[in-house]
């Protein structure tokens, strides 16, 4: 007989806990969110395996990955911040209320933040996982290329992030090896890109290769090459090689109920919310320009914000527009519209006329939506008017006095 899980109920529920998923935690924290996040890993996410993190704002001595997401972790549990460290088995975020389940648990929020990340494409040559990160491997050059001032290191691909990641690099290192799979000048990266690294002197394409295997005692020293026309072996002498053959989105468990890229990425909009109301996605996880903690942070504020928003339209829009005895109106507005301004003063004029036989409630739009399009509003201004717990009638143009009483 299957074990019944353990049901915990919690505001919001973060999935991930790199940089993006403990900011999200922190603000959720610190609005007094009842906050549950789940990693199935290591706290701090792939940042953690970055030894020398000199470009986020405020270190300026630099700091290494793990210090600074040490303090990110820190941070959050100084705000109540809950921490599991477990695996996601299964997600429902249909509805008000989102599951999560694990292993032995069943969670349930009113708010899901996505931020599971992804993970490197590597090559899967031999003794790959031996030098993965901090040991000579590495798939951040604007994280590592000051650590490789001077020295000679190694590029793997021939896209547009490998072209243009490698010219970053020549600007500190001694000389850039790029191992390309193509024929002679043949590349994956743009016309423009291919042309400025082909001229740049510190860079050296090795064409028709791929990685055979990397060697190395402790560290990596030599990544071997192969020929792919020849079979012939090349040994590069290398400090550290730079892998840029693709990201791999941490989607699968939500691919039937998020939208997402025909990459695997999350679609968010600009507050980080998805195509399902209540949840929201935040860091490498979702479509965007750039990936670093810096970006993670801002994307974890917005969510964390947005979430808190979020809830507390929900309990408004429950407890104080849908829930009256009597008959009432929402005016929805939006305070910097002349027009919103001018009706406001008859609304609130009819309030006070009629505050015993309506319930009047007035939502200003200027910063959040939230509650105009659960009431179907997207013009502004609007009155709905509601009966019986449900929106009756929605008023959009001739808005007056003799219409809302009509109504």
């Amino acid at each position: 007989m299957a074990r019944e899980k353990k049901v915990e109920q919690y505001d919001v529920v973060i999935i991930g806990g790199g940089a993006a998923g403990l900011t999200a935690g922190i603000y959720c924290g610190r609005a007094r969110l009842n906050t549950l996040l789940i990693e199935k890993a290591l706290v701090g996410g792939l940042a953690t395996y970055t030894n020398e993190m000199e470009n986020y704002p405020g270190f300026p001595e630099g700091s290494t990955g793990l210090g600074l997401m040490d303090l990110f972790h820190k941070q959050a549990k100084k705000f109540g911040v809950n921490f599991k460290l477990t695996d996601v088995k299964n997600v429902n975020l249909e509805g008000e209320t989102k599951i999560v389940e694990t292993f032995r648990n069943r969670y349930e929020a009113k708010v899901v933040i996505i931020a599971t990340g992804g993970k490197p494409r590597i090559t899967k040559a031999k003794n790959e996982e031996n030098y993965l990160f901090d040991k000579g491997i590495s798939f951040c050059a604007t994280c590592d290329a000051a650590a490789n001032t001077g020295k000679d290191v190694l590029v793997i691909g021939s896209g547009d992030a490998a072209i243009e990641e490698g010219m970053f690099l020549t600007k500190f290192a001694n000389k850039v090896y790029v191992s390309v799979m193509h024929d002679n000048g043949k590349m994956d990266c743009n016309e423009i890109a291919k042309e400025q690294a082909l001229s740049n002197p510190k860079m050296e394409f090795i064409w028709n290769t791929v990685v055979d295997s990397f060697e190395g005692e402790g560290h990596l020293d030599t990544v071997v090459l192969k020929n792919l026309k020849t079979d012939e072996l090349i040994p590069v002498k290398v400090d550290t090689c730079f892998e840029f053959i693709g990201y791999l989105p941490n989607t699968e468990i939500f691919q039937d109920q998020i939208e997402l890229t025909d990459r695997g990425y999350v679609l968010t909009n600009e507050i980080m919310e998805t195509n399902i109301d209540g949840v929201f996605a935040v860091g490498d996880v979702r479509e965007k320009f750039l990936k670093q903690v810096a970006t993670a942070v801002g994307d974890g504020a917005i969510a964390g914000f947005a979430a808190e928003k979020y809830i507390a339209e929900s309990e408004a829009f429950h407890n104080q527009i849908m829930n009256g005895d009597k008959p009432g109106l929402v005016y929805v507005y939006d305070a910097v519209d002349p027009k919103s301004r001018e009706l406001l003063t008859m609304i609130e004029k009819f309030e006070a006329e009629n505050q015993d036989k309506y319930k009047v409630n007035k939502v200003d739009v200027y910063k959040s939506k939230g509650i105009a399009n659960r009431l179907g509003i997207s013009t502004f201004p609007s009155v709905a008017i509601i009966k019986d717990g449900q929106v009756d009638t929605i008023i959009s143009e001739n808005i007056t006095e003799e219409a809302i009483l009509s109504a």
